[in-house]
C-alpha cells in the first residue's frame, strides 16, 4: 500500500473556520475561533487519513504573481478582518509547537505550493490528500490525488471528497476544466471576475461542447444562448484574465524534503499542550486526546475475591455504574473476557482482571446479578461485550456510543474520549495518551499495568455522559427510537455475527479458477485487439492505447494521462470491442480479488464467515457490513451473482430469503399521500408499467419495455432526488428529455413534488431531516454558502426521510422475526441482512413456520398507506434462494 501525504491550505482552512465557528476569546482576550476550527478540521482529517507525511502551506504577505495581475486589472483584494488577521501568526505558532511542517514561498500562493507538492508526491508514488476550502484546487484531482473540501458550521464539520471521478460526477467536467469553468463564470470568493452574466449551467454547457474557452472562442458564432455569445465577445479579456487567475502553478521552484514532512509519533508535544491550555481549548484537549484528563485518578486493581464482592455490592447500592469489559476477539467473533472496569464516581474506579479466583465466569455472573438487581450499566462497545456475555436482552444497559450516534449520525462511531468531551464535565484520557503512542496498540503490545487504566477511562466516559445523553435523546424525540429499535437491535446483530454463514472453500476456489481462466482469455484478446501488450490495469497505459493509438473520441487528458474512468469507457463500449473487453476484464479482476480471493481469508475454523454488522456508520440509519462486507455481494451481473453459490446452509437446513418489494417507493407513496401512487399500489399491478402508462399517456397494455425501463429509472430516481443530468446519464438520453420525464412524473403524481419540496423547506427550518420514527439526519449542507453543496443537501433532505424510514422498518422486522424465532423455540437462525433483504438458515422441518414468521413480521413491521410486500424464495444455496 502506498504511503500518504496530507497537504493543508493554511489560509483557506483558517478563513473557513473563522466564519464557521462562533467568536471565541481566551482569558487573555485573544480571538481564537479560527484556530479552534482549524484544529478541529486537522484532527478529523488526520484521524480519517492516517498519513505518513503532513505539511501546511500558507500565503505570504508579499504580493504574489496573481495578486499583481488582479490589482493591475481592478484594485486590490478585500482586506482580511482584523479578528482573523491576528489569528494567522497564532495559528502558525500552534502548528510549529506541534512539530508540523509549514511551507511558504515569496511570490507564490499556497495553492501553487500545494499543486507543486502534489505533482512531486505523485511522482514519488505517494497518495495525496489536499485539504482546502478553495474549489480551484479541484483542478488538481486525479486518481491518486484527492481534494477534501471541509465546511464548518456551528462548530460541526462536514467534508466533501473529490478524486477525478467525483469532480466529473458533480460538475460534468474533468478536473482541468475547473480552470475553464472559473474563467467563464468567475468566483467572487477568490476574486476571479469571469464573464458577466454567465452562470454555471451555461458555462458547463459551453465546456461540455467545446472543452476549453479558447476552443469556444474559435466557434464564437455558434455559442448559445445569444446572451452568452455577446458576453464572451465583449469580455473575452476577462475570460483570459480569469483563466490566468484560476490556473494553479505546479512548477514552483521548491526543494521538497519529505523527511521534514514526516509525521512524528505524536503531535501533542509539551509546548503544544501548554499553548492549548493557555488558549483555553479544554474541549479540544479532550477530543484531540491531549493530556488534560484524569490520568492521575487512582485506579484500584482488585485481585482478591472478597474485595471483588465488595465492589459489586457498592455498584448495586449505587444503582448506576460505568462498565467496560476488555475482551480478545476470535475469528468467529466469540470473545474471551480479560478484565472488567467499574466506575461508581469520577474518583472511584476499579479494575478487576481475570486472575486467580476472579474468573471470567465469575465476572459475567456478577454483571448479570447487577442487571437483575436493577443496577443501570452504562457502557461503550456494548456489542463487543455481549460477545463475551451471551445473555438475552436487558434494558438496564445503556450504550453511550449508540446514543451519541443517534444525536449526531454524521460523526459515525464516536471514540469514548470525544463523547466525554462533548457530553461530560470532565474529559477522559484517550488510548494515545494512556499508552503513549499515536494510536491504540495491539493487545499483545499493551503494557499490562496500563490495561486497567484504559478500561477505566472507557467506563468513566460511559458513567459520566449517560444522563446528558438520555436528556439529549428525550429532547430530540429519539428516546423511543433508541429504546425500542436501536438498543434491542444490538442483541440481534450480535446473534447474527455469532451465527455467521457457511461457505464451501473448494467451491470458492473453483469459482476463482473460473474467473482466472476468463481473465487469461480476455487478456490475450485485449492484447490482440490493441496490437501490443501493455498493463491493462494502468490508466496511463490504457489511455495511451485508446486515445493516442486508436484515436477514440472522448479522451479527457489530465496531468497524469487520459481518464479511463468507468463513465468514460461505458460510453465507448457499445461501439468499440476493445473497450467492452477492458470493462469486462476489470469486472472479472475485481470479482476475483474482492470475493474469490478476499473471502477465503475470512473463513473461520467452523467453516463459516462471521461478518461484523455496524449500526453506527451511515447517516441515514442503514446497517453496514464489514470484515468482510457481505452486503456488497454482486447481484446485477450474472457472473457476480454466482458467488452466492458458494454460500450454503448447514446440513439439514435450507436458506429462506425474504426481500421487501420496492419498500422505499411504498414509503414515498405513504409519506407523500399521493392518491394516484397509492392507488397504483393498491391495484397490485406492475408499478413501473402503471407509471409508464400514466407518464407517457398510453394504455397500460401498450407500455413497451423501453417505456417501463424509463419509468422505473424515474420511480427510483425520484426517491434519491435525481437530477436531469443524473437521469440522462442513467438512460443515455439528453438532459432535455430527462427533464421532461421528471416533469411528466411530477405532473402525474403532483402530491409528490409538494411533499419533497416540503421536506427541503422543513429541513432548512429545523436543521435536520426526520424519518417516520423520529430519526434525525442533521442538514448543515442546506446552509452552505456553496451552491453545489446546497444542491447536494436538498437531495439528501428529500432522500433521508424515505431511506431512513425504510431502514427503520427493516430493523423493526429483524427484531420481530428474531423475537418470534425465539418465542417459538425454533432452531432456525436469522444470519444476514442485506439492506431490504433478510436471510434465514432454516431447519427443513421448520420451513413452513419460518415462512409464516417472515410473511407476518416483515409485512406487519409498519402500517403504511400501502401494504408492505415481500418476495420470498428458498434454496440449497444463497444463489438458489435469491
Amino acid at each position: 500500500m502506498s504511503e500518504k501525504i496530507v497537504l493543508i491550505d493554511g489560509h483557506s482552512i483558517l478563513n473557513r473556520a473563522f466564519y464557521g465557528v462562533p467568536d471565541l476569546t481566551n482569558a487573555e482576550g485573544r480571538h481564537t475561533n479560527a484556530v479552534f476550527g482549524f484544529l478541529n478540521i486537522l484532527f478529523r482529517v488526520l484521524e480519517e487519513e492516517k498519513p505518513q507525511y503532513l505539511a501546511v502551506a500558507f500565503d505570504v504577505h508579499a504580493p504574489t504573481f496573481r495578486h499583481k495581475i488582479y490589482e493591475a486589472y481592478k484594485g486590490t483584494r478585500h482586506p482580511m478582518p482584523p479578528e482573523l488577521h491576528e489569528q494567522v501568526p497564532l495559528m502558525q505558532e500552534v502548528l510549529a509547537s506541534m512539530g508540523i511542517c509549514l511551507l511558504t514561498k515569496e511570490g507564490y500562493e499556497a495553492d501553487d505550493i500545494l499543486g507543486t507538492l502534489a505533482c512531486f508526491c505523485e511522482k514519488h508514488e505517494l497518495d495525496v490528500t489536499i485539504v482546502s476550502g478553495d474549489r480551484d484546487l479541484l483542478q488538481l484531482a486525479t486518481e491518486k490525488t484527492m481534494i477534501r473540501i471541509p465546511k464548518t458550521r456551528g462548530g460541526k464539520t462536514i467534508v466533501q471528497d473529490y478524486h477525478a471521478a467525483e469532480v466529473i460526477e458533480e460538475y460534468g467536467l474533468t478536473p482541468p476544466q475547473i480552470i475553464e469553468l472559473k474563467a467563464l463564470m468567475g468566483d467572487s470568493s477568490d476574486n476571479i471576475p469571469g464573464i458577466p452574466g454567465v452562470g454555471i449551467k451555461t458555462a458547463t454547457k459551453i465546456l461540455t461542447e467545446y472543452g476549453t474557452i479558447e476552443a469556444a472562442h474559435e466557434h464564437i458564432d455558434d455559442i448559445k444562448p445569444n446572451k452568452a455569445r455577446q458576453a464572451m465577445e465583449e469580455h473575452w479579456d476577462l475570460a483570459v484574465l480569469s483563466k490566468t487567475l484560476a490556473t494553479i502553478n505546479t512548477e514552483v521552484p521548491l526543494q521538497p524534503d519529505l523527511e521534514v514532512m514526516r509525521m512524528q509519533e505524536t503531535l501533542f508535544l509539551p509546548e503544544a499542550v501548554e499553548l492549548f491550555k493557555r488558549l483555553g481549548f479544554k474541549k479540544l484537549l479532550a477530543q484531540a486526546s491531549l493530556p488534560q484528563s484524569n490520568l492521575q485518578t487512582e485506579i484500584k486493581h482488585v485481585t482478591e475475591l472478597t474485595d471483588a464482592e465488595n465492589v459489586f455490592e457498592k455498584a448495586l447500592r449505587a444503582g448506576h455504574a460505568g462498565i467496560s469489559g476488555l475482551t480478545v476477539k476470535h475469528p468467529d467473533l466469540s470473545s474471551d473476557l480479560l478484565g472488567v472496569a467499574i466506575v461508581l464516581r469520577a474518583d472511584e474506579r476499579y479494575y478487576l482482571p481475570v486472575q486467580g479466583f476472579i474468573t471470567s465466569g465469575y465476572l459475567l455472573q456478577k454483571i448479570e446479578g447487577l442487571l437483575a438487581g436493577g443496577c443501570l450499566l452504562s457502557v461503550c462497545h456494548l456489542k463487543e461485550l455481549l460477545h463475551a456475555l451471551p445473555s438475552g436482552y436487558n434494558s438496564g444497559w445503556f450504550d453511550v456510543q449508540l446514543a451519541a450516534y443517534l444525536l449526531n449520525p454524521l460523526n459515525g462511531i464516536c471514540p469514548y474520549e470525544m463523547i466525554a468531551g462533548e457530553y461530560g464535565e470532565k474529559p477522559a484520557a484517550a488510548p494515545e495518551e494512556i499508552f503513549g503512542s499515536g494510536k491504540l496498540p495491539p493487545l499483545e503490545m499493551r503494557p499490562e499495568g496500563l490495561q486497567g487504566q484504559y478500561a477505566c477511562e472507557m467506563a468513566f466516559a460511559a458513567w459520566e455522559t449517560r444522563q446528558r445523553l438520555v436528556t439529549g435523546l428525550e429532547e430530540a424525540g429519539m428516546k423511543r427510537l433508541y429504546d425500542e429499535i436501536e438498543l434491542p437491535l444490538v442483541w440481534t446483530l450480535c446473534s447474527m455475527e455469532n451465527a455467521g454463514i457457511r461457505i464451501l472453500p473448494e467451491e470458492l476456489k473453483a469459482y476463482g479458477d473460473r474467473l482466472q481462466d476468463g481473465i487469461d482469455v480476455l487478456e490475450k484478446e485485449i492484447y490482440k485487439e490493441a496490437g501490443e501488450t501493455f498493463n491493462i490495469q494502468s490508466p496511463k497505459h490504457l489511455g495511451e492505447i485508446l486515445f493516442e493509438k486508436k484515436h477514440l473520441p472522448g479522451g479527457k487528458k489530465t496531468k497524469t494521462g487520459y481518464s479511463t474512468a468507468a463513465d468514460v469507457l461505458e460510453k465507448l463500449a457499445p461501439d468499440v470491442p476493445l473497450v467492452a473487453m477492458v470493462l469486462e476484464y476489470r469486472q472479472l479482476t475485481k470479482l476475483k480479488s474482492t470475493y474469490a480471493d478476499g473471502l477465503a481469508g475470512f473463513i473461520a475454523e467452523d467453516g463459516r464467515i462471521h461478518s461484523t454488522f455496524h449500526q453506527m456508520i451511515t447517516a441515514t440509519g442503514r446497517l453496514s457490513s464489514a470484515d468482510p462486507n457481505l452486503q456488497n455481494i454482486p447481484v446485477r451481473v450474472e457472473l457476480g451473482r454466482q458467488i452466492r453459490k458458494v454460500f450454503v446452509p448447514e446440513e439439514g437446513s435450507v436458506f429462506i430469503d425474504a426481500d421487501y418489494s420496492q419498500i422505499e417507493l411504498r414509503v414515498l407513496a405513504s409519506m407523500s399521500g399521493d392518491e394516484k401512487l397509492i392507488e397504483a399500489y393498491r391495484e397490485a399491478k406492475d408499478i413501473h408499467a402503471i407509471t409508464a402508462s400514466q407518464v407517457f399517456h398510453v394504455p397500460f397494455e401498450e407500455v413497451t419495455p423501453l417505456m417501463r425501463r424509463n419509468a422505473k429509472a424515474v420511480n427510483f430516481g425520484i426517491v434519491y432526488g435525481i437530477s436531469s443530468f443524473g437521469l440522462s446519464e442513467d438512460l443515455h438520453i439528453s438532459r432535455k428529455e430527462a427533464a421532461e420525464y421528471i416533469e411528466k412524473y411530477y405532473d402525474t403524481y403532483p402530491a409528490i413534488r409538494a411533499f419533497l419540496d416540503g421536506l427541503v423547506t422543513e429541513a432548512r427550518e429545523k436543521g435536520y431531516a426526520e424519518t417516520l420514527y423520529g430519526r434525525r439526519r442533521p442538514m448543515p449542507e442546506l446552509k452552505s454558502g456553496n451552491f453545489m453543496q446546497r444542491q447536494f443537501g436538498e437531495r439528501v433532505a428529500k432522500n433521508a426521510p424515505i431511506q431512513g424510514s425504510a431502514a427503520d422498518i427493516i430493523k423493526i422486522a429483524m427484531l420481530h422475526v428474531q423475537r418470534r424465532l425465539e418465542q417459538e423455540q425454533l432452531q432456525s437462525k436469522l444470519i444476514l441482512q442485506v439492506h431490504d433483504e433478510l436471510l434465514i438458515e432454516a431447519k427443513k422441518e421448520e420451513v413452513a413456520a419460518v415462512r409464516k414468521i417472515l410473511e407476518e413480521e416483515m409485512t406487519g413491521a409498519a402500517q403504511l398507506a400501502v401494504k408492505l410486500e415481500i418476495d420470498m424464495h428458498e434454496g440449497n444455496t444463497w444463489y438458489d434462494a435469491k
